[in-house]
């Protein structure tokens, strides 16, 4: 019962979160400058006449009070409809879906990149010599606080316009995901690294190392069967970072590869004011957030069963 509670209070938190982006979301682009209608007959060099303006004004309630509209949108929002797209013509949820599978596959294996180089790093660094752990450290904070759009750029420098290895741009092929995959990675890696690097160095020291060294195990197998289990628990507790770290860097990094995806449709959709299809990104990067955190906490719970009385 008291993990049911748990969940239920976090359940009504993530609607919270949700209703506050729709509403923040709703609200920016409403009051920025710019006519929606220009965006639905084709843009500023369409160059309609005042009365075609007029029509598709009245005929998607732009002429309405800005509250009024704020409502039907919410109203659309709670039945699952999230409208047409004012400049593909489309729905919000077909233009998403043809994008979302580029950028499941990026997300997906950008996670896996920083998540292995940063367990790597960690059990290689943790309890060395001071140096080897300054090393790691100064690279760990040199790539997660580099900008994404500047890691991407040396990046294409090296790699691609320089030694030719990757295509600069596209999404095709395995060889077009590997820069764009890394420069989502690099930063995740650093910061992920960083925390379970300071969490084995703490774990090394407990007795049960201790006692499994004395048992004659290897260096090798006390760090990756002992120690790396024990230190999961911060780990676990960074997912949060990490999905938002994806979800944000998608957008910067296949606009600067030029890939096809979510992050691009978003960029693309706030540029041209189609409120529609920028209101259904950023419910559907709150709703993985807020689930990926909830499935979060309830493993952290399940880590660490003593934590269930004080939820």
């Amino acid at each position: 019962m008291r993990t049911l509670r748990f969940v239920g209070w976090r359940l009504l938190a993530g609607i919270g979160v949700l209703w506050g982006a729709a509403t923040l979301t709703f609200l920016v682009l409403h009051f920025t400058p710019g006519d929606p209608a220009e965006v639905i007959v084709g843009g500023e060099g369409a160059a309609p006449t005042p009365e075609v303006l007029a029509q598709v004004t009245a005929e998607y309630g732009l002429d309405r009070p800005w509250y009024e509209q704020y409502a039907a949108h919410l109203g659309r929002i709670v039945t699952g409809d999230f409208g047409t797209s004012y400049r593909l013509h489309t729905p919000v949820t077909r233009a998403i879906g043809e994008q979302a599978a580029a950028t499941v596959e990026l997300a997906l294996t950008a996670a896996v990149a920083g998540l292995v180089l940063a367990v790597a790093v960690a059990l290689f660094t943790a309890k060395r010599r001071r140096w080897v752990r300054g090393l790691a450290a100064g690279a760990e904070l040199l790539v997660a606080s580099t900008p994404t759009f500047w890691l991407g750029i040396v990046l294409l420098t090296v790699f691609s316009f320089g030694l030719r290895l990757f295509p600069a741009t596209g999404s095709h092929g395995v060889a077009s995901l590997v820069l764009p995959a890394l420069c989502l990675a690099l930063p995740i890696a650093g910061v992920l690294g960083h925390v379970l690097r300071e969490a084995l160095e703490e774990v090394l020291d407990e007795p049960f190392v201790v006692s499994a060294r004395a048992r004659g195990l290897s260096d090798t197998a006390v760090r990756v069967r002992h120690a790396l289990r024990h230190a999961l628990t911060p780990l676990v507790t960074m997912t949060g970072y990490w999905v938002g770290a994806l979800l944000g860097g998608a957008v910067i990094t296949e606009t600067l590869f030029t890939r096809q995806g979510i992050g691009r449709l978003l960029v693309s959709a706030v540029n041209a004011k189609d409120l529609p299809v920028v209101l259904g990104v950023v419910l559907l990067s709150a709703l993985v957030y807020v689930l990926v955190n909830l499935v979060v906490d309830l493993l952290y719970l399940a880590i660490d069963p003593r934590l269930k009385e004080a939820a």
